[in-house]
């Protein structure tokens, strides 16, 4: 996918970034929601090859986790899943995103996220730059709205609504750091608890 980068296009694109480990329906839920409320032209899945926050403890393999979330993204052609990471010195998100636009510079970005992460996303590297690259979409998630409401109001300047968001997007005027929340239908998936139910019915079957 290196046409991706080195481009002079104005495409109005979403950034996921994650292990995808494994890449599933709930992904696709979020793509779907911020391509629909925010007028995106197309989504990028970064598959990161180690996130830092997370252990390297049943990590599924690079190719393994690309493989699978280009099967499953396969059915919707906005969405393209690359690795960037795998070749550039820095797995941190702001060193990526600020790559990616550096590269792109004409592009109109908007990192999306689910409720959740927000919620942690003071423990990123350099969280404070990162909020001053792009706006953030944030996909509302089971027992996580409150919570990411509150984390929003104290991380971000400007809050708007989708619907702001997606005019700013298409006039190339956003105010950073800036965010909007995504409510409406919530997805139970997670690769977590996608991971735990598979160790429990390997687990079921040795014991048979």
């Amino acid at each position: 996918h290196a046409q991706l980068f080195h481009s002079r296009t104005k495409l109005k694109i979403g950034l996921v970034g994650g292990s995808f480990n494994p890449a599933h329906v709930g992904h696709i839920h979020m793509s779907l929601q911020a391509c629909s409320k925010l007028g995106l032209d197309q989504v990028w899945w970064l598959v990161s090859p180690q996130n830092p926050l997370k252990s390297r403890t049943n990590m599924a393999s690079l190719p393994h986790r690309l493989a699978k979330a280009r099967d499953i993204s396969a059915p919707y052609s906005f969405i393209h899943v690359i690795a960037p990471e795998a070749s550039l010195p820095s797995n941190f998100t702001y060193e990526t995103v600020k790559y990616i636009k550096k590269t792109m510079p004409l592009a109109r970005m908007t990192w999306i996220m689910g409720a959740d992460n927000l919620v942690q996303l003071q423990q990123w590297r350099r969280y404070k730059s990162f909020i001053y690259l792009l706006p953030i979409a944030v996909i509302d998630r089971p027992s996580y709205s409150y919570l990411a409401i509150s984390a929003g109001r104290h991380l971000f300047k400007h809050r708007c609504t989708s619907a702001q968001l997606r005019r700013r997007l298409r006039e190339s005027r956003v105010n950073l750091p800036s965010w909007c929340f995504i409510a409406g239908e919530r997805h139970q998936a997670s690769a977590t608890a996608i991971r735990q139910s598979r160790a429990a019915c390997h687990a079921l079957t040795d014991d048979k």
